[in-house]
């Protein structure tokens, strides 16, 4: 089992981080890898089993079921169903937690997952730079 997992802090209030990233449908607004997203049978974002379908910039087609979803502990988890990149049994974990000190929100992120063999190391890098560390730029960017 591969893990890749990353944090940040952010110069922002959890609320105002939390209302971005808990809208499952909504990371084609702001994370840059991906183009267009859309929940499968018109369910809410928010309902844990949905499922979004998207479409990364370089039409690569993805979908993502939600596992979880917790207001109170502003997480929530999700796992890859259908992918081009052989990242096999994904599955994610972000959570936020507020920092007193300036008014400011830790973020994790974690992934899981099993790769080929003698290709772990470069999906592990893309998991850890074009995922994750692209998405903490692309939220920074949007609330700071």
């Amino acid at each position: 089992m591969i893990r890749v997992a990353n944090s940040t802090v952010l110069r922002a209030p959890i609320d105002r981080v939390w209302a971005l990233l808990r809208d499952f449908n909504g990371h084609d607004r702001w994370h840059p890898a991906v183009a267009d997203s859309e929940i499968e049978r018109g369910a809410p974002s928010d309902k844990v089993g949905c499922v979004r379908a998207f479409h990364l910039g370089d039409g690569s087609f993805l979908r993502e079921r939600l596992l979880s979803l917790s207001d109170v502990e502003t997480a929530f988890s999700y796992c890859l169903q259908d992918t081009p990149i052989p990242l096999l049994n994904y599955v994610a974990h972000v959570r936020l937690v507020p920092v007193t000190d300036g008014d400011r929100c830790f973020w994790e992120w974690k992934a899981q997952f099993t790769a080929p063999k003698g290709q772990g190391a470069q999906l592990a890098a893309l998991v850890g730079n074009d995922i994750q560390l692209a998405g903490f730029q692309a939220i920074r960017d949007e609330v700071e």
